[in-house]
Parts: C-alpha cells; sequence; structure tokens
C-alpha cells in the first residue's frame, strides 16, 4: 500500500488523480440529476423536467 500511495503522489502523477477525482464527482452529479428526472417523469412532468433543466 505504501508503494502505490507513493505512485499516486508524484509530482507527474497528480493530474491523473485529480482528473479521476473530477470524473467520479461529476458522474454523481449526473446520476443525481438522471434520478431526479426519472421521478419528474413518472410523475407525468415532462414540462417539469424541461423547467428543471433550465435552472
Amino acid at each position: 500500500m505504501q508503494a502505490f500511495l507513493e505512485i499516486l503522489t508524484m509530482p507527474d502523477n497528480i493530474p491523473i488523480v485529480a482528473m479521476l477525482g473530477a470524473v467520479v464527482f461529476l458522474l454523481g452529479v449526473w446520476l443525481r440529476q438522471a434520478l431526479k428526472h426519472d421521478k419528474l417523469l413518472e410523475q407525468g412532468g415532462e414540462a417539469a423536467v424541461a423547467e428543471e433543466m433550465r435552472k
């Protein structure tokens, strides 16, 4: 585990680690929005989804 952490914290790998963190974060945002829109669609609110997307 120590060797893995040393590789991750090497200066040339820090941008890659940051990029992976950003990807995971943005996937979470995307999933949250998708679930929210699915719930609105189940309630019969296509207009509500369109309004939510304009915010």
